[in-house]
């Protein structure tokens, strides 16, 4: 059997990680000891949570979860203690560059405000950034079962911020609900003010919520996209425009958009031309890091050492990492398929 080079030493940039999401399980249970907070057995348990998001009750399921482990971050050594192993966490996977989502409104009502809530991130990044030299910038992102006039609140607070440390605005969660043009005028704040558009859509919805961030948020990025393979003419369209998508193989499989890895469209995607970066999305949840997910294009997908290595570029070049970092990191890129395997 020939050898295969370590994914983990690939150089490589993570695109899709949300921010209560990337916390070590072992964190969460400390953190929920710390202050007097009582864990569902599904997050307490040795083994990630059996989730299937397809239908309203699994997705609030999942979405419960998730509050209840965001609900454990709840002062400031708190945060600065995530965003601190996050960033250990990605360089032991070989990321270079980490753009983090975070819906600031989350934290705001223990940390001060919305405003001491992105100050605070922000900082703790820059701490982060500096002690394990990975790049790390900030995403900030709307909740679609908000208001969209709280979500343009966001956008203008990103915007503030774009200078120092935010890159871009998002729209998450269940993008069955709702419409993604209600959040149009959030969107073209955050464009005109210099960020990224890179909300979600095409996991949990079809192909026509792909089209519908193009379309009514001029999204540069989406963050899953995966149902676009679904429609030839979306997939021709995304690489003719080289719109990156965030493939989250293992979150999709967790949540039951597909049944198995081998049914998540990576190549199908890949093979059409469109940009991908491979992202861990909540690995607290999901139970799988960065790494993982080429491990999982490798064993899957029957993913090359050489097609590995464009998968790293493209994460590279989809980042909004500056132009001495990207040319670095791409010659990274080549120095790890030009080694020969351990």
């Amino acid at each position: 059997m020939d050898r295969l080079r370590d994914v983990r030493g690939l150089p490589k940039a993570h695109l899709h990680l949300h921010f209560t999401g990337s916390m070590r399980p072992a964190t969460l249970l400390e953190l929920a000891d710390k202050h007097g907070i009582r864990l569902p057995e599904a997050l307490s348990s040795e083994h990630p949570p059996k989730l299937r998001a397809t239908d309203e009750r699994g997705w609030f399921r999942f979405q419960r979860l998730y509050d209840t482990a965001r609900s454990c971050l709840r002062d400031e050594s708190d945060i600065r203690r995530l965003v601190r192993e996050t960033a250990e966490d990605e360089r032991a996977d070989g990321s270079r560059w980490l753009e983090i989502q975070v819906d600031p409104t989350s934290y705001a009502p223990l940390l001060g405000g919305l405003i001491p809530t992105l100050e605070l991130v922000l900082d703790a990044v820059r701490e982060a950034s500096e002690a394990t030299g990975v790049g790390i910038r900030v995403l900030v992102a709307a909740n679609r079962m908000k208001s969209p006039m709280d979500a343009r609140t966001l956008a203008r607070l990103a915007v503030r911020y774009a200078d120092r440390g935010v890159i871009g605005f998002g729209l998450s969660n269940d993008e069955r609900r709702g419409l993604a043009r209600d959040f149009d005028r959030a969107f073209a704040i955050a464009r005109n003010g210099g960020l990224i558009a890179a909300p979600h859509g095409g996991e949990l919805a079809g192909p026509g919520s792909v089209r519908d961030c193009l379309d009514d948020l001029g999204a540069t990025r989406i963050g899953h996209g995966v149902r676009a393979a679904e429609d030839p003419r979306l997939l021709q369209r995304l690489a003719d425009r080289q719109v990156t998508c965030e493939v989250c193989p293992a979150s999709n499989v967790a949540l039951g958009v597909y049944d198995s890895p081998e049914q998540v469209p990576l190549r199908t995607l890949f093979e059409a031309g469109v940009p991908l970066a491979l992202g861990a999305d909540d690995p607290l949840l999901f139970g799988s890091r960065l790494a993982d997910q080429y491990t999982l294009a490798r064993e899957s997908h029957a993913f090359t050492d050489p097609e590995l290595a464009e998968l790293a570029r493209q994460s590279i070049r989809s980042s909004q990492a500056p132009e001495h970092v990207v040319k670095e990191l791409l010659g990274e890129v080549d120095a790890w398929l030009a080694a020969e395997p351990a």
